[in-house]
């Protein structure tokens, strides 16, 4: 039997008398079959927010349950695609509805006409748990397995030979007589299971020196991007989905402006995979949901992706998932709460923001799935405090859950400096864990030469603190050349051209030699002034500094002989000085 509608407040609609009502349930409101979910139930009424707009709705429409919770389809067709807050295909959509989205269009997430070319990988009388590949499906250059849902198990009866199918066809047929198909469904706000956490100690590397040396993230980490506006949030998530270590990448456009997002929109296609040589788009999958799309739906937003990241994870694969942004996702749930008379806490925010947020950043993780499989959910996700307030509750919240916190500075960003991260208010909680991986794979000594390139940039700071009071004619010789080698660190290591082909990403195994390259200018240039030289003669010798400024411009292949050759620069240079 179908509920009448009581009440209409902005999104959220009051329903009464809906027999058989359950939490998080999907609806469909009114003559226009809106899509809805329950959120509060009440006695006789339940609470529904609907992911569309409700202008023109009246009070007694009918509401219909679907008796299931909102859920995502999970298969071969979600790489290089586009959709809304709740899964729904933009493309399909504008085939349905035209350039603008029609209320209560009703179209498939996944097509039920392409056809995949199915390699089995179970034989008739086989044992298959939840999480177990039936086959294999190619999918541009990566092979898709066809996972069995987690909560199904069983003897294979029947299998399909290899062939060409839609995913609408019964692939097995299990002994009880469960049908699986290339796709299934998953609630979103349910997170899907796994065997086991492992220990974050691998790096997720981005490309990026500053965050990979100064403020590394793991992979399953957690990663914060605070900044205002214009400090380059969106840019920043770009890079990283670019250049980072992860197999998939899932981006989720959670509330932000129109012009942001079709910039990614457009952008992202035109982006070439530096792994294949292929679009990246071909390993994406993006959620458009801008800020003036409907509520709800944005807030449904992050649960979809980060759903759809943890199905690829279930495969074996490295996914990272780009939250653009939290703050908006967070306004959503404001917005709600108020629509239900809920009691707010700071600054108007419902008082269990932080524990939604911490339920939402815990699905993040390095597993072992239920196939055994390693795989990994590494969540970076952006917030954008009003004025770039960083002492507001969501950037608050989102520092006490994330391990790693990477703050944008505006002033740096109108200096021209980029990547615009506040090195000195920027952190990471991986540094140590991760401390074993760098000493075996990049350098026994990596650690204790990352501190003294912080040591170095600190110093800097404070110095330049001092000239900005007196001028930096007042320095003493070593404060000086303390100055000049943190200005080259800044300058020459910390910036990146995104636009360079060469500095626009950089390898772990590089940015330690270019490490190494400054820290022995300091060293050279500190010997020659305590044997009786003079801080000018350091800074007269314009080529040694110019040869390690180009560093980051220079190939990965050619860059071990550069270094070689600036070694014996800097030795022969710095004797003449002597």
């Amino acid at each position: 039997m179908a509920g009448k509608i009581k009440k209409i407040a902005g999104p959220a609609v009051i329903v009464e008398s809906l027999d058989g009502a359950k939490m998080n349930d999907i609806v469909r409101v009114g003559k226009e079959q809106l899509v809805g979910e329950i959120i509060r139930l009440d006695g006789n009424e339940c609470f529904v927010q609907v992911y569309e707009d409700t202008n023109g709705l009246t009070v007694g429409e009918d509401v219909i349950s679907t008796n299931l919770p909102l859920a995502v389809e999970l298969g071969p067709g979600m790489l290089n695609g586009v959709f809304d807050g709740i899964q729904r295909p933009l493309d399909k959509i504008r085939e349905a509805s035209g350039d603008f989205i029609a209320r209560g269009v009703n179209v498939k997430s996944l097509s039920r006409e392409q056809k995949w070319d199915f390699t089995p990988g179970v034989k008739v009388g086989d044992q298959v748990e939840g999480g177990s590949s039936l086959g294999t499906v190619p999918e541009f250059s990566f092979t898709h397995k066809i996972l069995v849902p987690p909560t199904v198990s069983g003897k294979i009866k029947s299998i399909k030979p290899a062939g060409s199918y839609t995913i609408e066809e019964v692939v097995a047929t299990l002994e009880d007589g469960t049908e699986l198909k290339m796709y299934h469904n998953w609630a979103v706000r349910r997170a899907r299971p796994v065997t086991r956490k492992l220990d974050p100690n691998l790096p997720f590397l981005t490309g990026m020196r500053i965050l990979d040396v100064l403020c590394p993230l793991t992979a399953g980490g957690t990663a914060a991007i605070p900044g205002p506006f214009g400090s380059g949030k969106t840019v920043t998530q770009q890079s990283i989905a670019k250049y980072g270590n992860a197999d998939i990448v899932v981006y989720v456009g959670c509330g932000e402006r129109g012009n942001e997002m079709t910039d990614v929109l457009v952008e992202f296609p035109e982006l070439e995979d530096p792994k294949t040589g292929k679009p990246l788009m071909q390993r994406t999958i993006l959620l458009a949901n801008t800020s003036n799309m409907p509520v709800a739906a944005r807030e449904a937003s992050l649960y979809c992706g980060v759903t759809l990241a943890e199905y690829f994870r279930d495969q074996g694969y490295a996914v990272s998932m780009m939250a653009d942004s939290t703050s908006r996702w967070a306004e959503a749930l404001r917005e709600i709460a108020s629509r239900l008379q809920e009691m707010p806490a700071e600054e108007g925010y419902p008082p269990y923001l932080s524990s939604r947020l911490s339920a939402f950043y815990e699905r993040a993780g390095r597993v072992t799935t239920l196939a055994g499989d390693a795989g990994s959910v590494s969540v970076i996700g952006a917030v954008s405090p009003a004025g770039g307030d960083l002492s507001e509750p969501v950037t608050q919240s989102t520092l006490r859950i994330t391990g790693a916190f990477w703050a944008l500075d505006a002033s740096l960003a109108r200096a021209r400096h980029f990547p615009a991260i506040n090195w000195a208010g920027s952190y990471s909680l991986f540094i140590n864990v991760l401390e074993p991986w760098y000493r075996e794979n990049i350098a026994a000594d990596y650690p204790e030469k990352r501190k003294e390139l912080i040591v170095l940039l600190q110093r800097e700071a404070a110095l330049q603190e001092v000239v900005q009071l007196v001028g930096p004619d007042a320095l003493a010789d070593n404060e000086r050349l303390s100055l000049e080698v943190g200005r080259i660190i800044r300058e020459d290591f910390l910036q990146q051209n995104g636009y360079d082909k060469v500095d626009a990403s950089c390898s772990m195994e590089k940015a330690y030699g270019m490490i190494d390259m400054m820290l022995e200018l300091y060293k050279s240039g500190d010997k020659m002034l305590k044997s009786g030289g003079a801080i000018s003669d350091f800074l007269d010798d314009a080529a040694v500094i110019e040869k390690v400024g180009r560093a980051r411009f220079v190939p990965e292949a050619e860059f071990p002989a550069y270094k070689g050759e600036y070694m014996k620069m800097l030795e022969t240079a710095f004797k003449a000085k002597a």
